[in-house]
This record gives structure tokens, sequence and C-alpha cells, in this order.
């Protein structure tokens, strides 16, 4: 199995469900007492998020490919960003390594298409919802991205940082989204996408009839794939 380099920490919470279902996925494939070969790199979420809200996107790129940089010394073959929004650096953190970077709406794209889903609304940060590094990976696969109005897009993204981030899951929440994902739904959304690592600490499938494409799942799932190849 190759091992696989995690930069996690944004936030911890959600690098928690990476860690478990990448093992539990490798468990599964190759059976008896096997787990996953695994570096992590966590970073400071304080340091990323200051950066963020800054609009410093240079030192934030410079903080997770020195990352990158490090577990590619200490043996990984493969590089995961462990969140949706930071992928807006994915390209100078692949540019500082010589191991490939699997890129988290790339591996969305594929699941999309592999579920015959031309149309998805997206949720996530204000980031991954309204800039196109994202979205554009998508549009260009042919897929039809459908975001919440403003006012919902900033519920959605208060809700992330101020709650999810710092492990709140809060019912009155929960009913946001879901109202959210309904009004998406009624404009033609064929899924939703959970855009962000933590969301799916709040909604799954259970709570919608509408397909769920967790973007943690999917990218834990995938990399366990090319790991194992």
């Amino acid at each position: 199995m190759k091992i696989i380099g995690l930069i996690g920490g944004m936030s911890w919470e959600s690098t928690v469900t990476y860690y478990q279902q990448i093992n539990r996925l490798t468990a599964t494939q190759l059976g008896g007492l096997h787990s996953a070969k695994l570096l992590l790199y966590s970073v400071d979420f304080e340091e990323i998020e200051a950066c963020q809200t800054s609009g410093d996107w240079k030192k934030s790129a410079q903080i997770l490919a020195q990352a990158a940089q490090s577990l590619e010394r200490a043996g990984a073959e493969l590089i995961l960003i462990c969140t949706n929004t930071m992928h807006k650096v994915a390209p100078q953190v692949q540019a500082s390594v010589s191991i490939p970077l699997l890129h988290i709406a790339d591996a969305t794209a594929d699941a999309l298409e592999e579920a015959h889903i031309s149309t998805v609304a997206l949720l996530g940060t204000k980031y991954t919802m309204c800039e196109t590094f994202y979205t554009n990976k998508l549009i260009q696969r042919g897929i039809q991205v459908l975001i919440p109005d403003k006012a919902d897009a900033e519920l959605v993204n208060r809700v992330i940082f101020q709650e999810l981030c710092l492990g709140q899951h809060k019912d009155s929440s929960k009913a946001e989204f879901l109202r959210i994902i309904n009004a998406l739904g009624a404009q033609g959304a064929q899924g939703v996408i959970l855009g962000c690592t933590e969301i799916g600490l709040l909604i799954s499938q259970s709570d919608t009839a509408l397909p769920i494409f967790d973007t943690t799942l999917i990218h834990a799932e995938r990399a366990v794939r090319i790991a194992l190849q």
C-alpha cells in the first residue's frame, strides 16, 4: 500500500473522519488486522483562517506547501489536503512536491459522473461556493452548479466556522441546512455536494431524499483506491 500523506487540522474535527474512513476502507479491502499507511501533518487552523479572512492566500499556500514537503520527506507517496476551501492553493502545493496531490473537486466530479448527476447543489464556505477555483472543476466536466442565495450562503459559512469547526452540531442549524438543500432541489439540483469537510458531521444521507455527496468520504475513498492500486 502506498503511504498517504494528509494535510489536516482544517479543522481537526473533520480530519478525524479522514483518519477513520481511510483506515476502515483499508480494512474492508484487505481484511484481517490491516490498517492504512498514513502520515498526518496537522496545521494550526487559527493561522490558516486568519490568512483566509485577510485574503493572504500566498501565505497560506506557503504553510501548506511546507506541510506537503515535510510529508514527502517523511515518505508520503500521495498527498491529500483535508479541506475543500484550501484547494484554492492546490496548484501551489502540487508545484512544491514531486508526488501527486489528489484534488478533492476532481474526486467529487468523478463521483457525480458515476451517479449521472448533471446539476448539483453545492454547500461549503463562502470561498468554495462563490469563487471559481472549485466550481470550475465541476463546470469543466459539464456539471451545472447551484449555490444558495447570498443570505443563505452567509448562514452556511457562519455555521461552518462558528459551530462545526468548534465541534458544535445544533439541531437548528441542521434544519436550516435542510431547508437550503430542499430549496436548491426545487431549483433542479439532482444531488447536493457537502463541499466543506465539516458538513458531513451535521448532515447525512438519512436526512434528505436528495443524493448526498460527502466530499470527505469521497476524497478518502479515492485515496484508498489509489493507494491500493
